[in-house]
């Protein structure tokens, strides 16, 4: 169309490697599809026939919205198949046209394509416009079932991302969701005008507002001493049946209530555990697109085998660096940006490297590190920084700059082998040289959109937020992964396997 539903992509496309060994997983994103519309201008004037601004439009970019969305940011990570209803006109074919690296299976649309359109004038929002629709699915029967089902099958974990549109209240694929659930985990991200959570979902993510109208909704509404956040995570898990609930609460993080432990002798009715993951606050001019960014990660994390916890850490970490990137308009200025390869021939300082990957379109992100005895805590800050735009430079601390910072036997691993590790990383797109032991001068000279730091430094401890705000960029703090020290690594390495004093010294750091 595909009009008569036939779908779009190839169905047959497998992951390359099983997700557990570092391969894509295979994920199915099924809910409403929108298009988000950024109309960018400059108000000088009011109307002459009314009081009101008159907006000379400077750029108008548009992307998926919705499920579509959701399905982009899948699609970072994992190979996706869309199930949505698209609307068969003009905005249709703009949404397929976008999501050629998907496959989509559409579903019958009732109505023109739904529309939110944001104006802005100097970067300052001055109405949202919303229009077409309802979206609701048409003409589901046994056959679109089924086929349905055939798109699912095969998929590591689904997400569903309700938007309001009435996917998720279809009793026919509310059956192919409720099977899948059974077989593989399934992130079900609701909406106030959308079906309930099928039972077994792995985990259901509303927002705290999300939450509170839901518990209020039900026959039995929570205890006094459930109305909290976390009690009510707890509460609306029993009450849905669900495994896992997360609520996300801005600022505060988020509250997850699991079931209790299989062992313990408890029913599913019996309290679960809840646990607070916190965030480091994020502020940017546009949130819109957090909770999809949150939702797409925890889904990719549970398609890999996480468990709901630590994939809820890695989905806070996630929307808090896509807030301070800049949020849906962040990610739509990037996709619409001119996307040329980078040179491979090497720049002649950092001055050229950061003009080539701007000139390559998107936004360049930088952080800096000694990164010696690479581990998962710097791994996953590599990976939230790389999330924050298109590309990734890291500065890496010279030996002799480690050695001053961090004592005589460090670094552990020299650094031609620290540089070789972390150009493999697929997160980062160069690993640079940084001879003095802070990055305020190498960052003058990279300029950077944005500088990224791990959660456990503040403003204060980071001497360069002064450059990086002179010319307009910003800092993020990512969250810290805790646990995770090199200096800790360094030194259960040495009291399990103490080397011998016949070795030299210059051997025993490179060991």
């Amino acid at each position: 169309m595909t009009g008569n539903g036939t779908p779009v992509g190839d169905l047959s496309r497998k992951q390359a490697e099983p997700p557990g060994d570092g391969g894509r997983p295979r994920v199915a994103v099924v809910g409403d599809i929108l298009l988000d519309r950024d109309v960018d201008g400059s108000v000088t004037r009011l109307a002459p026939d009314a009081p009101v601004p008159v907006v000379d439009v400077s750029e108008v970019r548009q992307s998926p919205g919705g499920a579509g969305l959701a399905a982009l940011l899948c699609a970072q990570r994992a190979d996706v198949v869309l199930v949505a209803p698209i609307a068969d006109d003009a905005d249709g074919q703009e949404l397929r046209r976008q999501l050629s690296d998907v496959t989509v299976v559409p579903l019958r649309h009732d109505g023109p394509t739904r529309r939110k359109t944001r104006v802005r004038s100097s970067g300052q929002g001055l109405v949202r416009l919303d229009d077409g629709g309802p979206g609701t699915p048409l003409g589901v029967n046994q056959a679109t079932a089924e086929r349905v089902r055939d798109a699912l099958t095969g998929c590591d974990a689904v997400l569903v991302a309700d938007y309001g549109g009435g996917v998720t209240q279809e009793p026919l694929l509310r059956e192919v969701l409720a099977e899948s659930a059974a077989r593989v985990p399934l992130v079900w991200d609701p909406h106030p005008r959308g079906g309930e959570p099928v039972p077994g979902a792995a985990l259901v993510t509303p927002n705290a507002a999300e939450a509170e109208r839901a518990a209020r909704q039900l026959p039995l509404p929570p205890a006094e001493a459930d109305t909290g956040v976390p009690g009510v995570a707890d509460v609306l898990r029993r009450a849905w049946d669900v495994r896992a609930v997360s609520v996300t609460a801005g600022d505060r993080g988020a509250f997850v209530a699991t079931r209790p432990a299989d062992d313990d002798g408890s029913t599913d009715d019996a309290p679960g555990v809840i646990r607070h993951l916190p965030t480091e606050p994020a502020h940017g001019p546009d949130p819109c697109g957090a909770g999809d960014r949150f939702a797409a990660t925890v889904t990719d994390r549970l398609a890999r085998g996480d468990e709901a916890t630590t994939a809820v850490r890695e989905g806070v970490v996630a929307a808090s660096a896509w807030v301070a990137s800049g949020g849906a308009d962040g990610f739509r200025r990037a996709r619409t940006a001119a996307r040329q390869p980078v040179e491979q021939s090497s720049p002649a300082s950092l001055e050229e490297l950061g003009a080539r990957m701007r000139a390559a379109g998107g936004v360049l992100v930088a952080t800096s590190g000694c990164f010696d005895l690479l581990h998962a805590g710097h791994v996953t800050m590599l990976d939230a920084a790389r999330q924050l735009g298109e590309h990734l430079v890291v500065l890496v601390n010279s030996d002799r700059s480690v050695r001053h910072l961090k004592g005589p036997e460090r670094p552990v691993v020299p650094l031609a082998d620290r540089l070789r590790v972390l150009e493999s990383l697929a997160s980062v797109d160069a690993a640079v040289v940084m001879d003095d032991d802070e990055p305020s001068a190498a960052v003058s000279a990279l300029r950077p959109d944005i500088w990224a730091k791990g959660g456990d430094y503040t403003w204060s401890d980071l001497p360069e937020a002064s450059v990086v705000r002179s010319y307009g960029g910003r800092v993020v703090t990512l969250p810290y992964l805790p646990g995770r020290s090199t200096t800790g690594l360094f030194s259960q390495v040495r009291a399990a396997e103490p080397l011998s004093s016949s070795i030299p010294s210059t051997l025993r750091r490179s060991s």
